[in-house]
């Protein structure tokens, strides 16, 4: 008689120095636990433990964005499949306890179960370098800020002549002003306050050279990841670079659209009780994700014929704005998802630039039959700005007029 085949399904708890994994098979049986260290060799010991109790399906990571990164790339390469696993619920934990032997078990058993499905965000490529991009600049913007604060605060207290002049001044003047200063004797207080003043207004320079360095480091990265999303209306280089972080190297892993609304906490719940049927907001997903829909329905609210007139018509139905700006998040949330999973062949400005040349036409008339500014033609030839709709009528015209 031939021996049974088990079919084994993993489950690891991470940490920094050393992961938990935990063995089970098709009915939720523990075959095993044991500790391996974070390490490149760990890891290899860990799969190789999985596998000795049958052939291994798939795995469930704890923190796939965290201590568990390295494991997860790891498995992947190796071919085998891995389930991003939320940790355990507090209400859980006070029925079972708290271990990290338990949180393995429980990974594995989510994997089982189909609790857990989520394809974990690959964290390698080009969406990984803007991610690493995004984290300098938006602690650049934090520290100027704070910075900024700081002179306001010591300004608002320092002597006469000190406060009459620098209070009146924006910000970015005051902090030009103050990196300037000359502090002399340290025995007088003014001056102790100047030296003060001087750091915080050289700081403030240096952190804004810095961001100054990232923006067109960011932009050029958005535009090689995904042309078609930085020219869609009301997306701008860091709020594409946002959506691009959130979906990971791998959007495909987004199945469907409403999957990625509710990654972004745009999708509807429901909130209905007797013969009240209604939705609400929702407060979960990525916030930093709904804040760049957020930011993309303002940006429509004010540009967007099209925008104006579906506001216009919600509200003669009795909708609220926030309720409006809601079901505009779940439209464009629609949208993006399509940008982010299919593949947009984006117009080259330089291809665009040479039609332009061959015919013979110039920037002032290319620009007045479009309906737009001379600017507006050459930064997208130069692949400054990234229009999809100006582009596409651009291409259209140029066409016709070859014709």
């Amino acid at each position: 008689m031939a021996e049974k085949i088990i079919e084994v399904t993993g489950g690891v708890d991470t940490h920094k120095d050393v992961h938990v994994a935990a063995a089970a098979n098709e009915v939720g049986r523990t075959l095993g636990t044991r500790s391996f260290p974070a390490t490149r060799p760990g890891y290899r010991n860990l799969l190789s433990w999985l596998r000795t109790f049958g052939t291994l399906s798939c795995v469930g990571v704890e923190g796939t964005g965290a201590y568990g990164a390295g494991l997860s790339r790891f498995l992947i390469d190796e071919g085998i499949e891995v389930v991003e696993v939320n940790r355990p619920d507090r209400q859980r934990r006070r029925l079972r306890g708290k271990s990290d032997t338990v949180d393995a078990e429980s990974a594995a058993l989510a994997v089982l179960s189909g609790e857990a499905t989520a394809v974990p965000k690959a964290r390698e490529g080009l969406v990984e370098g803007l991610r690493a991009l995004r984290l300098a600049r938006r602690s650049a913007i934090k520290s100027r800020t704070q910075a900024t604060l700081q002179m306001r605060d010591l300004i608002l207290t320092a002597p006469d002549d000190l406060r009459s002049r620098l209070e009146p001044m924006p910000a970015t003047e005051r902090a030009s002003v103050c990196s300037r200063m000359r502090p002399g004797d340290f025995s007088d207080p003014t001056q102790i306050v100047k030296a003060a003043l001087r750091t915080l207004g050289q700081r403030f320079e240096a952190l804004t050279d810095e961001i100054l360095f990232l923006d067109p480091q960011i932009s050029s990265l958005c535009a090689q990841i995904n042309p078609a999303l930085l020219g869609a209306h009301g997306v701008g280089p860091e709020v594409a670079a946002t959506l691009l972080v959130v979906a990971g190297g791998n959007p495909e892993r987004l199945h469907t659209e409403s999957a990625f609304a509710a990654l972004c906490g745009v999708s509807p719940i429901e909130a209905s009780s007797g013969r009240v049927t209604r939705h609400r907001l929702n407060r979960g997903g990525n916030r930093q994700a709904n804040n760049a829909l957020w930011r993309i329905v303002l940006v429509r609210l004010s540009t967007d014929p099209r925008t104006k007139a579906y506001v216009a018509k919600r509200t003669a139905e009795g909708k609220t704005k926030k309720e409006i700006i809601r079901c505009l998040q779940r439209h464009v949330a629609r949208e993006i998802h399509r940008l982010l999973v299919d593949d947009h062949i984006s117009i080259a400005g330089e291809t665009l630039r040479a039609q332009r040349q061959d015919a013979n036409i110039s920037l002032a008339t290319a620009a007045t039959e479009l309906a737009t500014w001379p600017i507006a033609i050459s930064r997208l030839e130069r692949e400054l700005t990234h229009d999809t709709k100006l582009a596409t009528r651009y291409q259209t015209w140029l066409h016709d007029q070859a014709a």
